[in-house]
C-alpha cells in the first residue's frame, strides 16, 4: 500500500463520491496498491469519531467504486491504516469480475478510440492524443471519461472532430461541479447537467462562442485591436455581440418549460472560443452585456478610485445591432445566472494533470497571468508567475470561475451553492457588488517546455 495525493485520488475516483458522504465522514488519507489496481481511503466517522477504510476497484465501465471496507471501525487512524492495507492486498488479488457492481449500463467509453480513416480529426484533438506535451491532460481525461455519460450520443465524435472546444468546456464544467460536491445526472440530453446536492438541485447548460464564418465556411478574422480605441470597440461592441449570439439562441429554446428543469435554477455556462486565446482578455465584455452597464472610473484628489456606472442600450458593429442587457430580455428571468471561466481550457487540464502526477515527467508548465487585486483603490490586477511542477503547488477546477447572478431571476441560486467561485450582483444604482475569493485568477497563459530528459526537468524545477 502506497500513499497518493488527494489531487491524484480526486482525478482517479473523486467522481464516485455522493453528496452526503462528506457530511458523514472525513477523508484523512488516500492510497493505492498494485499500480493503482485498487485504491483506498481512510475515513473518520464525524459522529462516533472512530476510523475505517474503504477499498475501490474498477467496475465493468472502468470506474473506481467501492468494492470493500475494513471489517470494523478502529479507535485510531493508524490501526485503520493497517486494516486497510490488509484489505487492499486481499482485494487486489481478486479477478476483475469481482469488482463489477451489476448496475453498469452500456459499454466502457473511450474518448480517444479512433473513429476511422474517413474522419477529419481536429488539430487540437491530435495534439491532445499524440503529443507528449499534453500527456498530463490526456491522463486526466482518460480517468474522467469513464464517468461521463454521453447523453446525446455524439460526444466522442464531436470531441475528436468539429466540436473539440465545446466538448472540452463540458468536461471542465463536469469536473467543477463534481469538485463542488454534486452528483451529476445525465438522464436528459438538455440541459447538459442536472446537479443534485444534499438540499438543492439545479441545471446547467454549457455553451461557447465560436469563430465567425463567411458564406464559404472560412473563418472571418476578428477586428483589429492595436489602438486603445480599437480595443475599446472590440470589448464593448464586438465581444458583447459574440457573447449575445449563443446566449440568446439558448434563451429561445425555453429549457425552463421542460419537466426536468421546471421550478429549478437554470444556469448558462459560457466560454469564449472566438479565436485562439481570446478568452484571456474578453472577460470584461461579458458582464457589460449581461447587465447593460459600462463603467467610467478615475482617481479623486484624495487618491480614492471613483467608479460611475453608465447605462447602455445597444451594442453595434457595422449593421449588426443587439440590445444590451441580456438579463433584461423577455424570458431571461428564467436564467438564474451565467458562469464564465477563461481558465477552462486544455491548459487547465494540463495543469491539473501535472499537480496530480499524470503524464510525462519531462513536461514543465509555467503559468503567468493576472489575479484579482483586493485593494479597492486600484484598477490594476496583480501579476503572478507559477511553476506548476513545484512540489506543493495546488490548483482547483473552480478557481477563476465567475458567477454573474441575474437580478431578475425567478429561481435565484445561492452563492453557497457554488463554493470557491467569485459571485457578482447588479445593485439598483447600476454598480456591481462582488464577492471574490482571496485567490482569483483573471487571465493567464501556460507555457509548455519539454525537457530533454527527466533529470533536466527536475533541475529546472528546483532552480526556478
Amino acid at each position: 500500500m502506497r500513499p497518493i495525493s488527494q489531487d491524484r485520488f480526486n482525478i482517479l475516483a473523486g467522481y464516485c463520491r455522493k453528496p452526503l458522504a462528506g457530511q458523514i465522514a472525513e477523508e484523512l488519507g488516500w492510497f493505492e496498491h498494485g499500480r493503482e489496481r485498487v485504491l483506498g481511503v481512510v475515513i473518520r466517522d464525524r459522529i462516533d469519531n472512530d476510523f475505517g477504510g474503504i477499498v475501490l476497484g474498477r467496475d465493468r465501465k472502468g470506474r473506481f467504486r467501492c468494492i470493500g471496507q475494513t471489517k470494523d471501525f478502529c479507535p485510531s487512524k493508524r490501526r485503520s491504516e493497517v486494516a486497510l492495507r490488509r484489505e487492499m492486498e486481499r482485494l487486489s488479488m481478486a479477478p476483475d469480475e469481482e469488482y463489477y457492481q451489476g448496475d453498469e449500463a452500456g459499454t466502457p467509453v473511450d474518448f480517444f478510440a479512433p473513429l476511422g480513416p474517413s474522419k477529419q480529426y481536429s488539430e487540437d484533438f491530435i495534439k491532445l492524443s499524440k503529443q507528449e506535451e499534453f500527456s498530463p491532460a490526456r491522463g486526466v481525461i482518460e480517468s474522467m471519461m469513464h464517468w461521463y455519460e454521453d447523453a446525446d450520443g455524439n460526444f466522442v465524435e464531436q470531441f475528436q472532430t468539429i466540436g473539440f472546444n465545446a466538448r472540452l468546456w463540458e468536461l471542465y464544467i463536469f469536473a467543477t461541479l463534481v469538485e463542488m460536491g454534486y452528483h451529476i445526472k445525465r438522464d436528459y440530453a438538455v440541459p447538459d447537467f442536472t446537479c443534485v446536492g444534499i438540499s438543492r438541485e439545479f441545471t446547467v447548460e454549457a455553451l461557447t462562442t465560436n469563430p465567425t464564418l463567411d458564406e464559404a465556411g472560412a473563418i472571418v478574422p476578428p477586428p483589429s485591436r492595436n489602438t486603445p480605441e480599437e480595443l475599446h470597440n472590440f470589448l464593448r461592441e464586438y465581444m458583447p455581440i459574440k457573447f449575445g449570439s449563443p446566449l440568446t439562441s439558448k434563451l429561445k429554446k425555453e429549457y425552463w418549460k421542460r419537466r426536468n428543469v421546471s421550478g429549478k435554477p437554470l444556469l448558462f455556462a459560457i466560454q469564449d472560443f472566438a479565436e485562439l486565446g481570446s478568452m484571456v482578455f474578453t472577460r470584461s465584455a461579458l458582464p457589460v452585456y449581461l447587465y447593460g452597464f459600462d463603467y467610467d472610473w478615475h482617481y479623486e484628489s484624495t487618491g480614492n478610485l471613483k467608479i460611475t456606472p453608465r447605462r447602455l442600450t445597444k451594442h453595434q458593429r457595422g449593421e449588426k445591432i443587439i440590445p444590451s442587457g441580456f438579463f433584461d430580455l423577455p424570458g431571461a428571468e428564467n436564467v438564474s445566472a451565467v458562469l464564465f471561466n477563461n481558465s477552462g481550457t486544455i491548459s487547465k487540464f494540463n495543469r491539473m494533470g501535472i499537480v496530480a502526477g499524470f503524464g510525462s515527467q519531462k513536461v514543465i508548465l509555467v503559468r503567468e497571468g493576472f489575479s484579482y487585486n483586493h485593494n479597492r483603490n486600484t484598477a490594476e490586477p496583480r501579476p503572478f508567475r507559477h511553476v506548476v511542477n513545484t512540489p506543493g503547488h495546488s490548483e482547483t477546477w473552480t478557481e477563476g470561475l465567475d458567477v454573474y447572478h441575474n437580478h431578475r431571476a425567478k429561481h435565484p441560486i445561492a452563492p453557497k451553492a457554488l463554493p470557491g467561485a467569485a459571485h457578482h450582483w447588479l445593485l439598483p444604482n447600476g454598480k456591481l457588488d462582488s464577492y471574490v475569493p482571496d485567490w482569483h485568477p483573471l487571465g493567464s497563459w501556460t507555457f509548455i517546455t519539454l525537457a530533454e530528459n527527466e533529470e533536466k526537468a527536475r533541475r529546472f524545477i528546483e532552480t526556478t
